[in-house]
């Protein structure tokens, strides 16, 4: 079953795309590219053979470096994101018009596939995890992130009031997105092992609410849902943008302005291909120590056996 309208998301992200003044909408992208690089380069490994799903303008790619990533594939809808991609100096680059719900790469080519703020428009969400499974090497990993349920709640929140106001019921405005829950099942249906899912959370401020729908839609980040509504009146635009600003609305005296805020949550998650090699959970009844007894954890330590040490070990 499909939830979100390809053809519509491809054409905002064009769209969007050829905006001279792009830069100015992509801080949370080109923040979370940032942090999800970072991630990476926690990894001690020089990954031969990376790829960019739903890449954009290279938000990850662009911090790599040649002693973390020797080459990279940039995969994204939009041609003209890709046109003005950007990866670090000394890094080889490949880019390719490719939507992240048809991924094609030979099986076992790839030992990083990286996505940041992409994936949550993919309406095959496990055969998407599933041939990311497959085109990674043993022991590759998959390391990406996804705005999660709590994403614009605030706003979200204001136009489901104003519209059961007016209205007396409310449409989908807001694009449904991931929860955490699915992620960690998304992962294990597709085989993948040592799994890691966090959250983070983004508030940025806005002078109001109509400040936050144009920056959202001037992103690429558009409602795309199938069963969403072509037009929202301009009434409950009024009506949800006052009680934005009532609900939510913050006071900065240190710089004599008003602000709304706008939250955006990041699920973050890493997954590896199996590999004999990877770190393996022992055998149930193998422990010495029952969670039971951590209590007595005091205890236990006092009386076990005292550990020699050697002067290496001192310095």
């Amino acid at each position: 079953m499909n939830i979100f309208d390809r053809k519509a998301k491809i054409l905002q992200k064009e769209r969007s795309a050829q905006l001279e003044d792009y830069h100015l909408y992509e801080y949370v992208k080109e923040e979370i590219g940032w942090r999800t690089a970072d991630r990476i380069f926690d990894i001690k490994r020089t990954f031969k053979n990376a790829v960019e799903l739903g890449a954009s303008r290279g938000y990850v790619s662009r911090h790599f470096l040649p002693d973390s990533v020797e080459k990279v594939t940039l995969c994204d809808t939009s041609q003209t994101h890709l046109d003005k991609a950007i990866v670090g100096d000394g890094v080889k680059v490949e880019k390719y018009v490719m939507d992240e719900e048809n991924i094609d790469f030979p099986e076992n080519s790839i030992d990083l596939v990286v996505s940041s703020l992409s994936l949550h428009w993919v309406n095959d969400l496990p055969g998407c995890f599933d041939r990311v499974m497959k085109c990674l090497t043993p022991d590759g990993v998959f390391i990406a992130c996804v705005f999660g349920g709590d994403t614009l709640m605030e706003l979200r929140q204001s136009l489901q009031l104003a519209e059961t106001e007016r209205l007396g019921g409310v449409y989908p405005h807001v694009s449904p997105f991931t929860r955490i829950r699915d992620i960690g099942g998304l992962l294990n249906s597709a085989g993948f092992t040592l799994q890691t899912v966090d959250v983070d959370s983004i508030t940025v401020y806005y002078p109001s609410a109509w400040h936050v729908m144009k920056d959202v839609r001037l992103a690429g980040e558009g409602n795309s849902a199938l069963n969403r509504p072509l037009r929202l009146s301009k009434d409950t635009q009024f009506a949800a943008a006052a009680i934005y600003e009532e609900m939510y609305g913050k006071d900065f005296p240190e710089k004599d302005s008003r602000g709304v805020p706008a939250t955006y949550q990041i699920i973050n998650f890493v997954g590896w291909k199996p590999d004999p090699t990877q770190p393996q959970p022992r055998e149930r009844g193998t422990g010495e120590v029952s969670l039971k007894d951590l209590h007595r954890i005091d205890e236990i330590i006092k009386h076990s056996d005292k550990i020699e040490l050697k002067d290496e070990d001192m310095k």
